[in-house]
């Protein structure tokens, strides 16, 4: 279950912007108190494309509050839903 759901927005490094819903956990802590986290990213309906070639490309995840995180993105999913994308955190959550 997610422990953090909320509208957002993937930006590219080239400063486009893709609006939709974030889907966020964090994970439990490692030995040295960093704590992973990684999650679903739904585009919204009419937000324009996924970026190309997004697998394996990082990106800043914007929350509503105005903070960001970092993320890479695992793999992209095409199905009855609309676009998914399936984010790993890579600094500190921002939720």
């Amino acid at each position: 279950m997610a422990t953090y759901r909320s509208a957002s927005t993937l930006l590219s490094a080239d400063g486009t912007k893709t609006h939709g819903t974030a889907a966020l956990f964090t994970e439990p802590a490692h030995k040295d108190g960093t704590q992973p986290w990684a999650g679903d990213f739904r585009v919204a309906n009419g937000a324009g494309k996924v970026p190309k070639n997004a697998v394996g490309r990082t990106f800043a995840l914007e929350l509503p509050d105005g903070s960001t995180g970092k993320v890479v993105v695992q793999s992209v999913k095409n199905g009855k839903g609309g676009v998914t994308l399936a984010l790993m955190g890579e600094d500190a959550p921002p939720f």
